[in-house]
């Protein structure tokens, strides 16, 4: 494969971002039905992947071209060539961008790709391969391993594999970069964090209040970049909270495939379990529940807007 022009690879993957737009809502309905995340959000997604290629496909040449150094008496350059085949190992909250992101620029720059995705979108993640393998791209170009965290590490052994990225917590991070540190493979972290949102009395309560909503919200609150911790300035602490919660509570939460569900249901059962249990240490340790604070009753693992 990486021996294909980059017109070829060019032509390949944009014809990857016309299925993808072709089919947006068919593949959100796939996302949503695995991980729960609203139809509307799911749609977004696999048109946020069309975008994604496209980019790629139009930049990556000029992007991997030789770079001239200058040197006195003697001529130098920079060139970037393939690795290799990589494995990504990507998480389900975002199961379509999160490996598009991967995919799209290692295709392009002439690696191949071994997908590991999460246990909980196998569905997403052979249809990944299916779009990439009707797009063209040769037979093995891009493959959807079905296996279990137990056995990537045997993956990063492999001689033939060159290099891992990972999207996940700290504690994936580390067990993957560990195993790849040793096979003396590079690797590309991207992990977890504790956003704060910060409000200050300048702000305009207003648009802090929904954007605050919004970026806890997002995606049924499972998302990388959402705001953990929203810290107010005293002076504008009491009336901020009351907008909050008032806005919190205002959010429809239901069947994800409604469009006028704001919030679907968490994507495991033991994420609900694990959200449940944070809730009740927050008011054991003192904190009090303004809204919210108990799973729903009924099926599916939904939590309420909590504050």
């Amino acid at each position: 494969y990486r021996k294909i022009s980059f017109e070829e690879r060019s032509r390949m993957l944009l014809r990857a971002a016309e299925i993808l737009e072709e089919e947006a809502e068919e593949l959100g309905r796939v996302m949503t039905g695995e991980m729960g995340k609203t139809l509307a959000a799911a749609t977004a997604e696999a048109q946020k992947c069309v975008r994604g290629c496209r980019y790629y496909a139009e930049h990556a040449e000029a992007m991997l071209a030789d770079e001239p150094v200058e040197l006195e008496g003697a001529r130098a350059f920079i060139r970037y060539q393939p690795l290799g085949p990589v494995l990504a190992v990507m998480p389900w909250n975002f199961p379509f961008w999160q490996v598009f992101r991967f995919a799209a620029p290692a295709l392009m720059a002439g690696n191949v790709g071994l997908l590991k995705h999460a246990s909980n979108v196998p569905q997403c993640a052979l249809a990944i391969e299916d779009i990439i393998h009707r797009a063209g791209f040769p037979e093995g170009a891009f493959q959807t391993l079905l296996i279990s965290s137990s056995q990537v590490q045997s993956v990063i052994d492999d001689p033939r594999v060159r290099a891992a990225t990972l999207t996940g917590s700290e504690g994936a991070g580390r067990q993957v970069a560990s195993e790849a540190g040793e096979n003396i493979k590079k690797t590309v972290l991207e992990l977890g964090g504790s956003d704060p949102f910060i409000v200050m009395p300048s702000a305009d309560l207003e648009k802090a209040v929904s954007t605050a909503v919004t970026a806890r919200t997002l995606n049924n609150g499972q998302s990388c970049i959402n705001a953990k911790r929203i810290i107010v300035h005293q002076d504008i602490a009491d009336e901020f909270e009351h907008r909050f919660v008032e806005s919190m509570e205002a959010l429809r939460v239901g069947d994800p495939m409604d469009e006028n569900t704001d919030m679907g249901p968490l994507a495991t059962p033991d994420i609900l379990e694990d959200v449940t249990g944070q809730v009740r240490k927050s008011v054991e340790a003192g904190a009090r529940v303004l809204t919210g604070g108990e799973p729903m009753e009924g099926p599916g693992n939904f939590y309420p807007p909590t504050v």
